[in-house]
């Protein structure tokens, strides 16, 4: 007999709690990376994308911080904290939470131009894998507030030598976001709060001097001016804009509102109403992308929580841009043919998705099943929540992807930001319910 949704999700639940938390401070893992003539010994508050140390081999190496996807971490973990009825919980929680302040706040004295003055790095790093690294311009870039838009960082604290996509805008207004909730809601030892602090001012100004400069999307493949990014950062400096009025700075207050107006009127033009649904991005070139659809737009929303009825979980072009996405993922997935009627479609990113089986991703069809919780659509969440069980083996270990065709996981395995995304999907669903329950016990 098929177990009831709600005991699932429970097990699952306790589950991803648990293997989450593997990726926050890992510091029993040692990351070898002989081609780059590394080794990596993680350091408190470091939170890696995956605690599994792949070499794509052929699973992806994730054994980095990044920027984005601890920030998502640190939220669920916000979210562990409220929800426990052990006390012990709060209390590791929010020991976890000083360390990534702290870690966070260390990654600011980076200085790219100290490996220029000092190449003898390069001697180390095998011929096949010279091709990867980084040029002597782009280390030298990396220092002072350009060190925010480093996109990842290695779990030791110190820069990432490979060529990867950079700049990317959007991890420090979503870091921003999360320090101010739990500054908010989680009881902080005072030391912690005034590192907290420190973060979110440095943050909130990054973003409000980088948010009409170009970055790369959250996949880290185009560069342009994406939703996502100009999204939490909106919702970054609206709620920064508070939290500096109450602290007393209310010019940094007046900045901070304005900047927010001007991204929301901005984001405003990228709706199509021909297409029925908000664009992910423009692009730097000024050509149109093919990735326009994009499952990035509902994790947006999610992720910066703001009120009101534009750009958040009350918008209904989102909504609009979801039945989009599903109509997609419907014709494209092979998995979603002849599914159940009880069960929604499996969600990836963007059409003619290339990375690893370019299947569907565990956070994209939580991100589906949240934002129904967030809007009381309980039934239509439980349906992508039964998809998710549908494609979740019995051990309950979640990856990145689960393939379009067998349905079986692919990827990197472990992936933290799949165990976060169920967390905060559960807890939505848990406040959906118990307002249905408080309304109808009136």
């Amino acid at each position: 007999m098929t177990e009831p949704l709600d005991a699932w999700i429970a097990g699952e639940y306790r589950h991803a709690a648990t293997q989450m938390v593997r990726s926050i401070s890992p510091l029993e893992v040692i990351k070898e990376r002989p081609g780059f003539g590394q080794v990596i010994r993680p350091v408190r508050g470091a939170i890696v994308a995956s605690p599994v140390p792949a070499s794509y081999d052929p699973d992806p190496d994730y054994f980095f911080h990044w920027y984005r996807d601890s920030a998502a971490v640190i939220e669920a973990l916000r979210v562990l904290a409220n929800d426990a009825a052990d006390e012990d919980v709060p209390r590791i929680a929010a020991c976890h939470f000083g360390d990534f302040v702290s870690f966070s706040l260390g990654l600011r004295r980076l200085d790219g131009r100290a490996l220029v003055a000092a190449p003898g790095w390069r001697g180390r790093v095998q011929d096949d894998f010279r091709r990867f690294l980084r040029t002597d311009h782009d280390l030298a870039n990396a220092q002072g507030a350009a060190i925010a838009a480093e996109t990842r960082v290695n779990a030791d604290g110190t820069l990432d030598i490979s060529s990867w996509p950079r700049p990317q805008n959007d991890g420090p207004a979503l870091r921003a976001l999360t320090v101010l909730r739990w500054l908010r809601g989680v009881p902080l030892d005072p030391s912690v709060e005034a590192a907290a602090a420190e973060l979110l001012q440095a943050d909130l100004a990054f973003t409000r001097a980088r948010s009409r400069e170009p970055c790369f999307d959250i996949w880290e493949e185009e560069l342009g001016f994406h939703y996502y990014a100009l999204c939490v950062a909106a919702a970054a400096l609206e709620a920064g804009a508070a939290w500096h009025a109450v602290h007393g700075a209310p010019h940094e207050a007046d900045g901070c509102r304005a900047d927010a107006a001007a991204i929301r009127d901005r984001l405003d033009e990228f709706w199509s109403g021909q297409a029925g649904f908000y664009r992910s991005r423009v692009l730097a070139s000024g050509e149109r992308s093919e990735k326009e659809l994009d499952i990035s737009v509902v994790l947006a929303v999610l992720h910066a929580d703001a009120p009101g009825p534009r750009h958040s979980v009350s918008d209904p072009r989102v909504h609009s841009t979801l039945e989009r996405l599903e109509a997609l993922f419907d014709a494209e997935y092979p998995i979603n043919r002849n599914r159940p009627r009880a069960r929604g479609p499996a969600l990836g990113r963007y059409r003619g998705d290339q990375y690893y089986s370019g299947g569907a991703y565990y956070f994209s069809t939580l991100g589906a099943a949240e934002l129904c919780f967030r809007t009381g659509a309980i039934e239509r969440g439980d349906a992508y929540l039964e998809t998710v069980r549908a494609f979740t083996p019995p051990s309950g270990d979640l990856s990145e992807q689960f393939d379009r065709r067998s349905g079986e996981q692919t990827s990197a395995k472990h992936l933290a930001w799949s165990y976060a995304a169920f967390i905060t999907c559960a807890a939505a669903r848990r406040a959906a319910l118990a307002h249905v329950q408080g309304v109808v016990g009136r």
